[in-house]
């Protein structure tokens, strides 16, 4: 993991420093430059080709999307991980669509930062991991009988994660575990494959339609997987407000949501009368699709 080489791009020199020495502290690897600016920021992606980009939505010259489709434009095959104080959630959606692993929101939590990063580094050996092994049995047919296997190792995995988050059972948990194997089988293709939520919670209705012989839209299954997720939030914060180092707190708060909302969701069990913490759907299924080896 150590190994992984960084490029950071943030017009905020201090948020850069911090990031590198976070990554230093915690030998997650070696920051290879540091750029203020997106003036020349796809140029420097190329050429030093890092492992890990961290970068800012909103740059002088350049903005991050923008950057990001340009690199992977020219080929860049690297991670990106996007830190901003940009909360509009169709502009952290449109991020994500450009190719982004994970948003961390600023101020940046160090126990956030530290996991999410973590998290891709695990992530990249796991891919790598999963290459060499294509690689080595290129030229042998897989029987068939070893796809089921794998399903039922997906399956196993998302419901122990459900159990974990106190969804199991709950009204679109199947939504959710649908959604989840079909964005794996587009990432099995190609890690970096971009998919459209709309598009794929269309997908669900429609099979959900066929099956029960009734007509069910895509908006009441983006419904029911809002809510499942919602219902996620409200439970891991639960276990924070109990405990702020359980192990279920510490491994799923900031991967799966933004930790600024965790800790909205926690005054909120202290008082009701402010808001729920928001969700990003998107984040979550990054996030949770990180957990999985597959």
């Amino acid at each position: 993991m150590a190994n992984k080489k960084f490029l950071i791009v943030d017009d905020d020199i201090n948020i850069c420093k911090m990031l590198a020495y976070l990554i230093k502290k915690n030998s997650l690897g070696r920051v290879v430059e540091e750029l203020h600016s997106g003036q020349y920021a796809v140029d420097e992606i190329l050429l030093f080709n890092p492992d890990i980009v961290l970068i800012d939505l909103l740059l002088p010259y350049k903005d991050g999307i923008e950057i990001i489709n340009l690199a992977r434009g020219r080929g860049f095959k690297g991670k990106f991980i996007m830190i901003s104080q940009v909360e509009d959630e169709k502009m952290i959606s449109k991020a994500y669509e450009s190719g982004i692993i994970f948003f961390i929101n600023k101020p940046i939590n160090n126990i956030e930062a530290f996991n999410v990063i973590k998290g891709v580094c695990k992530n990249i050996d796991l891919e790598q991991s999963v290459a060499l092994i294509k690689n080595a049995v290129l030229d042998i047919k897989v029987s068939s009988d070893v796809i089921p296997s794998l399903e039922e190792s997906l399956n196993t995995q998302i419901t122990k994660i459900f159990k974990d988050l106190g969804i199991t059972g709950e009204t679109g948990s199947n939504e959710l575990k649908k959604l989840l194997f079909k964005i794996i089988k587009l990432k099995k293709i190609s890690p970096n494959q971009k998919y459209q939520l709309q598009s794929l919670y269309e997908s669900i209705a429609e099979e959900a339609s066929f099956n029960n012989n009734i007509n069910i839209s895509k908006r009441s299954i983006e419904k029911r997987i809002r809510r499942v997720i919602q219902k996620a939030l409200r439970n891991l914060a639960a276990h924070g407000y109990d405990d702020y180092y359980s192990l279920k707190f510490t491994e799923y708060s900031s991967l799966l949501f933004n930790y600024k909302q965790v800790k909205q969701e926690i005054r909120y069990i202290d008082n009701p009368n402010l808001e729920h913490g928001k969700i990003s759907i998107k984040k979550f299924l990054e996030g949770f699709i990180a957990k999985l080896k597959y």
